[in-house]
This record gives C-alpha cells, structure tokens and sequence, in this order.
C-alpha cells in the first residue's frame, strides 16, 4: 500500500508521488520525535541527529522526507517547526480525527483510557460493548455506548477511524457496522482477518504475533552465540521423545533445528 502526500495550497505544486507504506510508518516516529525536540526549544536537527534518535539509518531518513519534498538545507539539516507542519499534513493531521473504540473489556478500557491519543490528534469520541455491565459506564468522561448504536453515534460525532477491541467472533460484525457508519480506517487487535471494501483500510495489531517474532530473534541470537550447543541436543523433542530433526542455516556458521514430534 502506498499513501499520497497531501497537497499543500502554499507549495504552489501538487506532488503527486506516493509514498510506501514502511516510509508512512518511519514518517510518524519522526514526527514524534520532532515534536518533542519542539518541545525542548529545538532550532534545527541534523539528518544524523535525527536518525540516531528514531533508530533508522540517515540515508533512509533522507530518502523518507524527500517523498514529502523535504530535503534540508546542506551544513544546517532540517528546520525543526517547518517539518513538523509539514510531516502534520502528510500524515492528515492538520484535519479532524476521532476515534471510536468498539470493546472495552481488558484491553479496550486500557486503551480508553489511554490519554495520549487525544495527545497525539487522535481523541476518542465514542465507546461501545454489548456487556450490560459496562454499557452505561463512564470511562475518561466518555459514556459506553451499546454496538447497536455505531453507525447513528459515529455518523453524529464524524468519526474518522474505528479501533476493534472485541473477541474475534464479535469483529467481523462490529467491523460491518462501522464501514456502515461511514468509518474507512480501522486498527484491528481482534485475532481475525477482516473482510471490508476496497476503499477501506485495516491495519492489524497481533500483540501474539509481534512476540512470536520476538521469540524468534532470541532463538537466533541464541543459535548465534551457543552454535555447538544447537548441533549437539540431544535429539529429543519437548516431550522427551526421539524426533526427526533438520537444520537451517539462520546466520553464519549457525544452524537452528526444527523438529518434528
């Protein structure tokens, strides 16, 4: 998925080249960044100096801001308040957002309840469950709505982005309700795949499967580091069995082993 930058009326051009998706994403850390160093009575910031606090290589950070036409000044770098504009109307934050959350159970009152949304130009406007005991609560002054009422509430209230928080059986059916309320933009962290028009956009949040790929990195840093210690297990599997085992090559001059019970 690529997104288009917005034009800009001031720019006297409208830039009509899009911009990847993982470049979207590096877009948001720097403006979070940037907004801070605002904070701070920053001036100016270098590309060195900005990627070594965002983590990303300078290289790709220069090649992420001239998708907006950003390009710095040579011996000074980036004009602090001047890219945070710029990178505020990029991402559409110089338009209205609000936010409906669907579930707030566990995790759906975490994030309810999470106040730097609002911080960040994302403020939740709307709350819904089907849970009698929590339908008519209040949560950070907003009243728990039940899901019959999504598509009148977030019609009324100009909701912009839809957050599920419901168990997955639930998420397909709220999901159709916010697209029916006019909601084109929608976080998942239901453990579903959902299923929505063309003109809507999904991003999936999988904490699960974000910490699976975490086990992952400490396996090979493992492998990495204990190399004989991998080659020579003792051939049983989790359950102290015997196992057919197999090696793949992972990093240099290290194998990891996959067995199969």
């Amino acid at each position: 998925m690529t997104v288009p930058p917005q034009a800009d009326p001031d720019d006297g051009a409208v830039r009509s080249r899009t911009i990847p998706e993982a470049s979207v994403a590096r877009l948001a850390l720097y403006l979070r960044v940037l907004g801070e160093l605002a904070e701070q009575g920053a001036e100016t910031v270098s590309s060195e100096e900005l990627a070594g606090v965002t983590g990303v290589n300078p290289a790709k950070l220069r090649k992420d801001l001239s998708y907006i036409g950003s390009y710095g000044i040579r011996g000074v770098g980036y004009e602090v308040s001047s890219l945070l504009h710029q990178l505020e109307r990029v991402l559409g934050l110089n338009h209205r957002q609000a936010v409906a959350l669907v579930g707030v159970g566990n995790l759906g009152h975490a994030l309810a309840g999470y106040t730097g949304f609002g911080g960040r130009g994302f403020p939740v406007t709307a709350l819904f469950d089907v849970d009698p005991d929590l339908v008519g609560i209040h949560i950070n002054g907003i009243l728990v709505e039940h899901v019959d009422a999504i598509p009148s509430v977030c019609a009324a209230r100009g909701v912009t982005i839809g957050m599920i928080a419901t168990p997955g059986p639930a998420a397909q059916g709220v999901c159709d309700l916010l697209v029916e309320s006019g909601v084109r933009c929608i976080l998942n962290f239901a453990p579903v795949v959902l299923q929505v028009p063309d003109e809507v956009e999904v991003r999936k949040v999988d904490l699960a499967v974000e910490l699976q790929v975490l086990a992952f990195h400490v396996a090979r840093r493992h492998v990495a580091e204990h190399p004989q210690a991998v080659a020579g297990g003792n051939g049983h599997g989790r359950n102290g069995h015997g196992s057919a085992v197999r090696t793949f090559p992972l990093v240099d001059g290290a194998s990891a082993s996959e067995g199969r019970a």
